[in-house]
């Protein structure tokens, strides 16, 4: 059919669907010049939006190659289920349908997970309120939806999709639920094993077949994620043993009919077992030969160890970064003797080339400010790439306790061969707390103690602390602050104030007190990467309020000294703190010493303490602890040492079993004065509760404690110690740590006040 130009003619290109937009051209329109276009059949998408995507304009040349990439371009912005082009004297008449949109997604039976995840889930694969609805997303909403609950071991889930049409072109979703059961792990072999047993392996384990704590571990929950973790350990351990050509050949896992029950079978080759002959280095090390030995961890003679290796090659390279070379390279390559069971492994390294750093950029800190991290930072911009120091500041940045996660990756600057950019990667936790303890004797009954503080308030790194105990007999209100860059250089400034009115020894029924009040200030002067020192001044006063069944001690202090005593007590202090976790300790020591000493005032002292903690991992999952504390006062310029400034022992914190506070001298009336000297030992056995498995959160203790505080003019001696042995739990609890613990007395002496069940718990916000 030919079509002659001064005809009216009418043709139309119909859609239905891209597919059929591109094959079903079935009407040919000879090429004319666009005099106007039209659309019609929007209802809430913009004409510009059609406008911008077509190819065509007025004066353009119309042709079927131009209406066909018009009508692909339109559907390409996922606006419209179809398009049509009509053509009426030079007119360009644009047709199209738009898609509804979403009005509302619903959940019904959603149980396992918050609404509020479902729906983040939803928009993550494009569907979500206001947005154009399409079948295709639908089914892959139903997908999603259903990969959440299998990562929650809940297989017979099932999701059904309800499409409700609305007003205005728009339509209800609703996902109805029936998530079914969880699926637990009902058996779980290893196959191929003849070296080490199945139970040692599968102790190796997270997962398991489950036990009378699962309700909590959940390890019978199957989860391929966790699995493949486990599969690394289990690969892991045969590496180090000195299988280096072990092999996981295959991992089926069987669901059952009703998928309630999995059953995971690990099919294992271990392979022979290899003796490391020697080392080799090979390439260049920079003449540095000799040092670069020096590093190596592997031992000749012992079983090949995949992590002694790692560990020597991550050491090669930090070394060369050292030295500016952060694209060093350094690869083992073992070379087997098959007839001696032996490898030989040598150390090929390459330096490349040396570079500097353009730019540190930081990511992940919602809160904390930028400035907070960067002046912990060793390694400066424009300056040479030095690996100690890049990991100096990832280190600063982890300890400062504001991240669960702290990452530097070295990126390469595109065009440029000797540039590269540090992106640091933080993963922020909450840094606030407040904490409740309680504990109860005949005298004091129960005690509560709270506590509110925050770590990086507003994410300017300063500390903020309120401290209140609400008990009937020891009443306390401090609140403290800390500014860690009080000046540019790292120097810090700490405030606080505080009152405190106590009456100890209460079980006498006195109605007698003593009342503190003060306001000091004091500055942290960094020395190392890891040394702090201490230093400051702090002004108060102590009244000690007569009544009632006082102690002689305080009486004969009072009479002598009078009962308000001021003072100007001068710190000094020193820290050093190199644990792995501040909170679950496996490695590393903390320790602390200060001193105190009134020179001006009514109160003339001296007062030392030092304390020092050592964690050695025994095995991979039990951990020795153990603690020293020492005490030491005396009084100054004639004077005795102030009865208020006493140590005290017994308890949380010193030797549980024994009442707070309740260790050492008495004087005449049988009241507890403390004493001037102290000694606490401490050592403790942790490991994962039994039936959690490896859960980290969750760990029983033993423990042995020893300690005393002696009077002023009394001899230390061992054997005056008191000491007690227990058991107890330390969980991480969705409420906080909390630390409880049951101990009975070795060593007590008449009058000692014993109070076997004790319990600390606090809560993150």
């Amino acid at each position: 059919m030919k079509i002659k130009i001064n005809r009216l003619r009418l043709r139309t290109v119909s859609v239905v669907s891209a597919l059929s937009m591109l094959t079903q051209l079935a009407w040919a329109v000879e090429p004319f010049a666009v005099r106007d276009i039209r659309i019609e059949g929007l209802q809430r998408v913009e004409p510009g939006t059609v406008f911008a995507s077509l190819p065509l304009r007025v004066g353009d040349t119309y042709s079927d190659d131009k209406g066909t990439a018009a009508i692909r371009a339109l559907f390409g912005l996922g606006l419209f289920k179809d398009v049509r082009i009509d053509v009426a004297d030079g007119v360009l008449v644009v047709i199209v349908e738009e898609r509804p949109t979403v009005a509302a997604v619903e959940f019904t039976g959603a149980k396992e997970f918050d609404k509020d995840i479902l729906k983040k889930a939803m928009t993550d694969v494009g569907l979500a309120e206001g947005r154009p609805f399409d079948k295709a997303l639908a089914d892959r909403a139903e997908q999603e939806l259903l990969r959440q609950y299998i990562n929650r071991s809940l297989y017979g889930a099932q999701v059904v999709t309800t499409v409700t049409p609305a007003e205005r072109n728009r339509v209800n979703l609703t996902f109805t639920i029936v998530e079914g059961e969880t699926s637990k792990i009902r058996e779980m072999h290893i196959v191929g094993n003849k070296v080490f047993s199945e139970s040692t392996l599968l102790g190796l384990f997270d997962l398991d077949t489950g036990g009378w704590l699962s309700w909590y571990t959940k390890s019978n929950h199957y989860a391929r994620t966790k699995l493949n973790a486990d599969l690394e350990t289990l690969r892991s351990y045969y590496l180090n043993r000195g299988y280096l050509e072990f092999k996981i050949d295959s991992t089926p896992v069987a669901i059952s009919a009703n998928k309630q029950d999995i059953s995971v079978t690990i099919n294992v080759t271990e392979g022979d077992r290899f003796v490391v002959a020697g080392v080799k280095l090979e390439g260049n090390y920079l003449s540095r030969e000799n040092e670069f030995k020096s590093l190596v961890k592997i031992t000749p003679g012992q079983a090949y160890n995949a992590d002694e290796v790692a560990q020597t090659i991550k050491k090669f390279t930090d070394y060369f970064g050292n030295f500016g070379f952060a694209f060093a390279r350094v690869e083992a390559r073992p070379e087997i003797d098959r007839s001696n069971n032996s490898v030989t492994l040598v150390l090929q390294a390459d330096p490349s080339r040396r570079a500097y750093v353009r730019r540190v950029n930081i990511a992940g800190n919602n809160t904390t400010r930028d400035e907070v991290i960067r002046r912990e930072f060793r390694q400066m911009e424009s300056s040479w790439y030095d690996g100690a120091k890049i990991k100096a500041s990832r280190d600063r940045v982890d300890r400062l306790g504001y991240f669960k996660e702290v990452n530097i990756e070295t990126q390469e600057v595109p065009g440029s061969n000797d540039q590269v950019d540090l992106l640091l990667t933080v993963v922020e936790k909450p840094t606030g707390s407040i904490s409740l303890g309680a504990s109860f004797s005949s005298a004091d009954k129960l005690g509560l103690q709270f506590g509110i503080k925050q770590d990086n308030a507003f994410g300017s790194g300063n500390f903020v602390g309120l401290e209140v105990n609400t008990s009937k007999y020891n009443k306390v209100l401090s609140v403290n602050t800390t500014d860690p860059y009080f000046t540019a250089d790292g120097i810090s400034r700490t405030l606080s104030t505080y009152y405190r009115a106590s009456t100890p020894y209460a079980d006498l029924g006195g109605n007698y007190a003593l009342r503190t009040a003060g306001a000091g200030m004091s500055f942290g002067v960094p020395f190392s990467e890891r040394d702090m020192v201490f230093f400051g001044a702090s002004v108060e006063e102590t009244r000690i309020v007569p009544g009632t069944n006082i102690p002689v001690a305080y009486l004969a202090y009072g009479s002598q000294f009078g009962y308000s005593s001021s003072a100007v007590p001068m710190t000094v202090g020193w820290g050093r703190d190199d644990r792995d976790s501040a909170t679950t300790p496996t490695n590393g020591s903390m320790q602390r010493l200060s001193t105190e000493v009134g020179v001006i005032g009514d109160a003339r002292y001296f007062r030392a303490s030092y304390q020092n903690q050592w964690f050695f991992p025994v095995t991979r999952k039990i951990t020795l602890g153990t603690n020293v504390e020492m005490g030491f006062g005396s009084g100054l310029n004639g004077r005795p040492f102030p009865v208020f400034k006493n140590f005290y022992s017994g308890g949380l914190g010193s030797v549980r079993g024994f009442e707070q506070g309740t260790l050492g001298p008495r004087d005449v009336s049988g009241a507890v004065v403390g004493g001037p000297s102290k000694i606490n030992l401490n050592a403790e056995v942790s490991s994962p509760f039994p039936g959690a498995g490896n859960d980290k959160s969750l760990r029983g203790y033993a423990f042995i404690d020893a300690g005393n505080v002696f009077g002023e003019n009394e001899r230390i001696r061992l054997s005056d110690l008191r000491s007690s042995y227990g058991v107890g739990i330390s969980w991480i609890s969705p409420m906080g740590p909390l630390r409880l613990s049951f101990a009975r007395p070795i060593k007590e002496f008449a009058g000692d006040k014993i109070q076997a069940l004790q319990f600390n718990i606090g809560t993150s916000f």
